[in-house]
């Protein structure tokens, strides 16, 4: 009997741990209590007679029930951090993400350490929901056990009595689940849209404009100007909108705007739908470049294995040198040379001397200074694409920004290295880790400001995106929308991302739909090339 029970509770409880932790994390109604799995797995074991192959089927419902809560746990982990549902397809590639977000913010032997635990964990709980599964001994080696097939039997007949009653009781329906069942079926679902998925991007990619090789005077009313496009991590309009934020954020852009329009510079400010929710920072630079909304890893591989031209191959043809600048990239990038990009700087060819700080390679304020260079070196007219850190979780430490004549090759952050909260304390109080995060974004714009005011030039055109919004257990917000800051000292520069919604200052406009990001190739292509127009006023709708 209590082999029995606690064979119940076990099962029962690694089933419905995702269920309870998502209700718990995401604030919802009662959540359910039972698994009717649970009690049909136990009761139809009890059933079965001790043998050999029985003992083996109980591994294996262990191993199931072990490999549907963990798959469980990762599809709420992705609804939690990134606002969609778990992919098995396509998802796997995310384990070396998360090992590399891991060592980068706790180090390699906690990492180890911690997965070994989890290992052991998970091994302990499979072999006892084995052990508790295999069928007892028959009634002739011992027959006070002659109850437990009964038992069982009163289990399953319940747990599908129970099933049934459930569909047209609601008071009781709400109280069951099928969690395996429903995890199964919901891949199930995800894998028939990724085939349709597949089928429709290719019929896009034979719809949509590839290039623009017949455009006359590609680029012409650039008159030969650099164009840097820089995303910032985790920017996000919740940065602009919500309160906690806004206490910090908007301030510092107001100070930016100050910044700018005393160094003589003009500044302009719109908004854009992102891909992309939490991270995943590679859809939205693919979807900008290309033209193609990229919101799945199925439709960025499928982009890349595709001949499909990008706004790196519009610069090339109008005989700019294209650069890409990721500090983020910690190994070879295959990416890069299919993109068409001239020249790569990642992390081992980008000379910083300086700490890593956690998952964040180097500061902002380098990454600033660092492209500066590229910018003042160039002999040939320049589109450089880069991407800022410092505002990536874990958003600790929070650094200053120093002289800019003082950063060199980094080497003087090094006592800076230890600063602020480690990330596992600063992760477990939530308004301490919002606090951080806005702070880290504070930072990444006061070095995007003091950028802008010393070093921007008549020669250089500044398009500042926020990639994504952070995860949305740390922002409350569920929309994509990112603003996007550009910045010239010849305001004619702007006059086109005012025809096309922006506004003058720090802060767009507020738009219910802005334009998404599939769509500034297509007008910035024809925006700043001759022949064509540069009111070109896209609306989301239009973007396919």
């Amino acid at each position: 009997m209590i082999r029995l029970v606690s064979a119940w509770v076990l099962v029962n409880g690694l089933l419905m741990s995702p269920v309870w932790l998502s209700g718990a994390v995401t604030e919802g109604p009662a959540t359910a209590w039972l698994s009717l799995e649970a009690a049909l797995i136990v009761g139809a074991m009890a059933l079965l007679p001790r043998r050999p192959w029985s003992r083996g089927l109980a591994w294996i419902l262990a191993a199931g029930v072990i490999l549907c809560a963990v798959v469980s746990l990762a599809d709420l982990v992705l609804r939690v951090s990134l606002g969609r549902p778990l992919n098995l397809s396509l998802d796997l590639y995310l384990l070396n993400a998360v090992y590399r977000l891991m060592v980068g913010n706790s180090g390699l032997w906690r990492t180890l350490l911690g997965m070994g635990a989890i290992a052991v964990s998970l091994g302990v709980c499979a072999t006892a929901a084995a052990l508790l599964l295999t069928p007892v001994a028959s009634e002739r080696e011992n027959p006070l056990r002659r109850i437990v097939p009964r038992l069982g039997a009163v289990m399953l007949v319940s747990a599908l009595a129970l099933g049934f009653i459930g569909r047209g009781a609601p008071a009781i329906g709400q109280r069951l689940a099928a969690p395996a069942m429903g995890l199964v079926l919901g891949q199930a679902e995800v894998f028939r849209s990724m085939r349709s998925e597949r089928q429709a991007f290719a019929a896009e990619l034979e719809r949509r404009s590839d290039g623009f090789a017949d455009l006359p005077d590609l680029f012409s009313r650039l008159e030969g100007r650099n164009v840097v496009l820089t995303f910032i991590e985790s920017y996000g309009m919740a940065a602009l909108e919500d309160p906690e934020f806004a206490a910090t954020i908007r301030p510092r852009l107001q100070d930016a705007s100050a910044r700018i329009e005393g160094a003589g510079l003009h500044l302009a400010t719109g908004e854009l739908a992102s891909p992309t929710l939490g991270g995943q920072s590679w859809y939205a630079h693919g979807t900008l470049l290309s033209g193609l909304w990229l919101e799945d890893q199925l439709r960025y591989d499928l982009l890349l294995a595709s001949p499909r031209e990008t706004l790196v191959d519009d610069f090339r043809r109008a005989g700019y040198r294209t650069v890409a600048l990721m500090p983020a990239i910690t190994t070879s990038w295959p990416e890069g040379v299919r993109l068409g990009y001239d020249d790569v700087y990642s992390k081992p060819s980008i000379p910083y001397a300086g700490p890593p700080f956690y998952w964040v390679t180097m500061p902002d304020q380098f990454t600033w200074s660092f492209l500066g260079e590229i910018v003042h070196e160039a002999t040939t007219p320049l589109f450089l694409e880069a991407a800022m850190l410092s505002s990536h979780a874990p958003w600790t430490p929070i650094l200053p920004l120093i002289d800019w004549d003082s950063v060199g090759d980094g080497a003087v952050f090094e006592p800076y290295r230890e600063d602020g909260y480690p990330p596992e304390e600063l992760w477990w109080d939530v308004e301490v880790l919002r606090e951080s995060y806005a702070q880290s974004l504070d930072y990444s714009l006061q070095a995007m400001a003091e950028f802008a005011e010393r070093f921007l030039d008549e020669r250089t055109l500044l398009v500042v995106v926020g990639d994504h919004q952070a995860a949305p257990w740390v922002t409350g917000a569920s929309d994509p929308d990112v603003p996007v800051h550009v910045i010239a000292r010849d305001p004619a520069l702007l006059e086109p991302f005012f025809e096309w919604g922006f506004r003058a200052g720090p802060f767009p406009d507020p738009q219910d739909s802005p334009p998404r990001m599939d769509e500034f190739r297509d007008w910035f292509v024809r925006a700043f090339s001759g022949g064509a127009s540069a009111s070109v006023a896209l609306s989301a709708k239009e973007g396919g």
